[in-house]
């Protein structure tokens, strides 16, 4: 492996999708409004869709959500994003209809060159499937598709596509089937 030289760093090949005062205006709405308690879910989907997201209807956002670049968010209908996530949408994320992110998920389209000797990025999109749930503390990686109706368990890692209706849970993971009779 070659040496590490970050000073070299250019972030060639990422286009932020917007200009620089475009989004110094998103982080400070970001911060000041979207991510706030007091902030209504409605608002929020109001100032993201100005932002330019492209939101379908029923959705329910609530407070302390980060979203990184709202030009690069598309959400389908009826999806619920809980307290803490975080979307690191440096390039697109897709979320069909009837998802549930639930709290403190965090899903990165960002990554950076193993290979490259000034660490440039390596980012990918990701698209996550109609009727997903990503439980709590769930981590979803760059160029991750995730297949309709599939489970991501709570603190689970996940790299690689998703099958639909597949179930991915953390190592260790124990599973409790509540069903009453």
């Amino acid at each position: 492996m070659s040496a590490r030289s970050l000073a070299g760093f250019t972030g060639r090949g990422y286009d932020k999708g917007r200009s620089k005062p475009w989004q110094l205006a998103w982080f400070l709405t970001s911060f000041a409004v979207v991510e706030r308690s007091w902030c209504p879910s409605q608002l929020r989907v109001w100032i993201l869709r100005l932002f330019g997201a492209e939101i379908g209807s029923g959705v329910f956002i609530r407070q302390h959500v980060r979203i990184h670049w709202p030009w690069k968010l598309t959400i389908g209908n009826d999806v619920w994003i809980g307290v803490d996530a975080w979307l690191l949408n440096l390039e697109p994320i897709v979320l069909g209809s009837d998802v549930c992110i639930s709290q403190s998920a965090f899903l990165c389209t960002g990554s950076h060159s193993r290979s490259s000797p000034t660490f440039e990025f390596d980012n990918a999109p990701i698209r996550v499937g109609n009727g997903v749930w990503i439980a709590a503390r769930a981590t979803i990686l760059r160029g991750v598709e995730i297949g309709d109706g599939a489970l991501i368990g709570a603190t689970a890692l996940v790299a690689r596509n998703v099958n639909p209706g597949a179930t991915v849970l953390a190592p260790g993971s124990i599973t409790m089937d509540r069903r009453t009779n």
